[in-house]
């Protein structure tokens, strides 16, 4: 068993983060030097006008809503008698994407036939600051209808008589699905990988994998001002030590609400679960999680957050029940490249915790973030796609692999 869950670890990762390469295109028309940059979004190929005109050694004309590329020599007679003047080729950015009606079979293919193309002038893309700003909600908000794939490792500082140090880092997918018009499923699924230092010796412990966390939350597609989600929480027993887990399959019901004015998050997570399989030889489990969340977001993608977790052992000896951390950090939505990634810094001391235990922690966060984007959002990331690869060609640099 452990060997097979140490062999899908690598399957996780490699899953998690396909959808994150990206893969850089050049056109070569045959017989002409240079070469023109192709930006992918979403399956669709894009090829800047302007780059392709050059390339191709051809001047560009409109005629109605139709681009016509004119090679440099060709007749006059090629250019229709009703055509345009001649645009800047600065103002054709896009290659639409509207498909022509498809032939009847019987049709010869026409070799003068012209691509339909989009409305001369775009519609104005949604500005950068507009879009970090909405990815700062969806991000605070556990049921929006955001993938993403947080990793977030925890590091509790001072753990056990010898002060030594644990480590867990969570990796936790979040993928929303439709269910009709009205409502949405939200899975969360919370996978630890976990160092825990032996307890009663100043070296040596285990690592592997730690009791894996999925809960699902049912939320409506269009919430009102109080945004919530609610649904069932499990443990699963996937540790690969008895001290990674609690060896016992729970489970137990979730609840998610918050509200978002203006610049703030303001919410809470909660779920008790109660185990009813597993090991016979471990102790039951009846426990609490509560985490609340504050987060201030202010320009350029910061934002200051609060979210500590709290958790209750209902089965623990008195004073030994509650972990109550205190504490905050700062964050940013940004770019790597052209991957939205949501990175942040926290710190939190205990004000209680269970004897043994560690008295404070740090935990660092990236998220990668796949939001669904509009057509003009499409159309903004690939002019400036566009810009980039060709001022790198410019430069003379080659395109990034």
């Amino acid at each position: 068993m452990k060997r097979i869950l140490f062999s899908m670890l690598p399957l996780i990762f490699w899953l998690s983060f396909s959808a994150i390469a990206q893969q850089n295109l050049t056109l070569i028309v045959a017989g002409q030097p240079g070469q023109a940059p192709i930006v992918q979004i979403n399956g669709k190929s894009y090829v800047d006008i302007e780059a392709l005109a050059r390339l191709t050694n051809s001047s560009v004309s409109l005629k109605g809503n139709e681009i016509i590329l004119i090679p440099r020599g060709s007749a006059p007679s090629t250019l229709p008698a009703d055509s345009e003047p001649s645009a800047p080729a600065g103002q054709l950015k896009l290659v639409a994407d509207r498909q022509p009606v498809d032939r009847e079979p019987s049709d010869a293919p026409d070799p003068q036939a012209k691509p339909a193309a989009s409305d001369q002038t775009p519609a104005a893309a949604p500005d950068e600051e507009a879009q970090a700003e909405a990815l700062q909600k969806a991000t605070q908000n556990p049921v929006a209808n955001l993938i993403s794939v947080p990793l977030q490792n925890n590091t509790n500082f001072g753990y056990g008589p010898y002060n030594r140090d644990q480590d867990v880092l969570n990796i936790q997918p979040v993928i929303p699905a439709h269910l009709g018009e009205k409502w949405m499923l939200i899975s969360r699924i919370i996978q630890p990988i976990v160092w825990q230092p032996y307890p009663n010796q100043n070296t040596g412990g285990e690592y592997g994998l730690g009791d894996m966390n999925p809960t699902f939350f049912l939320s409506p597609a269009k919430p009102g001002k109080v945004i919530w989600g609610a649904g069932p929480a499990f443990v699963i027993p996937t540790a690969t030590n008895d001290i990674l887990g609690q060896g016992k399959f729970s489970l137990g019901p979730s609840f998610v609400a918050l509200w978002q004015p203006e610049h703030w998050t303001i919410g809470a997570l909660v779920n008790n679960v109660w185990s009813v399989a597993g090991s016979g030889s471990r102790p039951p489990v009846n426990q609490m999680l509560l985490q609340y969340f504050i987060n201030y977001n202010m320009k350029k993608g910061w934002y200051m957050t609060m979210s500590p977790i709290l958790t209750a052992n209902w089965r623990a000896s008195s004073g030994n029940i509650w972990t109550v951390p205190f504490g905050g950090g700062v964050g940013r939505i940004m770019k790597l490249g052209f991957q939205p990634v949501n990175i942040s810094a926290t710190f939190y001391g205990n004000a209680a915790y269970p004897t043994g235990t560690s008295s404070w922690s740090m935990r660092l966060q990236i998220a990668f973030l796949f939001p669904k984007f509009t057509k003009e959002q499409e159309k903004m990331m690939m002019e400036m796609k566009l810009k980039q690869l060709e001022q790198e060609q410019q430069q003379g640099a080659p395109p990034k692999k």
